[in-house]
């Protein structure tokens, strides 16, 4: 997707400390968490990157009927939405690691972002970054203990919704 045709190992301990870091934005009570970057993929010397990250979200952060630019709406967790240059996936999770999620599970929102992406928007596209995202927010949900996955599924469903004709809003 990048391009690039070599690699750097990336440090260890990034799922557990991005866990680690939710719960504990969870439990202070807090709703838009600060960036939690899971990890960044890069083609050195050029702006050509992929970044994946997760954080609590509000209710207003949702697209719901909206039509997000340069994104199209697929059936799975809550909401999601992929485009050639962002996906977006949010979950609810309910654990025993995330105090008071059994009465108001806890709302995660993850992203894959490009910092250049000359993809097309085709749909193999969309769902080659959806199936990235999904990947990791089931690594990251099952290191939480969410019920259930968070209701996301061994593999991602692929499912494209129904586009709207509702008023075009910028990504959160």
């Amino acid at each position: 997707m990048l391009g690039a045709t070599t690699f750097s190992p990336s440090p260890t301990g990034a799922l557990p400390r991005v866990a680690d870091l939710l719960a504990e934005d969870h439990g202070q009570g807090g709703l838009r968490t600060p960036t939690r970057n899971l990890c960044r993929a890069a083609v050195r010397g050029t702006l050509n990157r992929v970044d994946i990250g997760f954080g609590l979200y509000r209710e207003s952060e949702l697209f719901g009927d909206a039509r997000p630019i340069g994104l199209h709406p697929y059936s799975m967790g809550r909401e999601a939405h992929s485009g050639p240059a962002a996906a977006y996936l949010f979950v609810e999770c309910a654990s025993p690691l995330l105090k008071g999620s059994g009465r108001r599970p806890a709302p995660i929102r993850g992203w894959l972002r490009f910092g250049q992406s000359e993809l097309p928007d085709t749909p193999a596209v969309r769902e080659a970054n959806l199936t990235i995202l999904h990947s990791v927010t089931l690594n990251v949900v099952k290191k939480l203990g969410c019920e259930n996955n968070a209701g996301l599924t061994e593999k991602p469903v692929l499912k494209p919704r129904p586009e709207t004709n509702g008023e075009a809003k910028q990504r959160p």
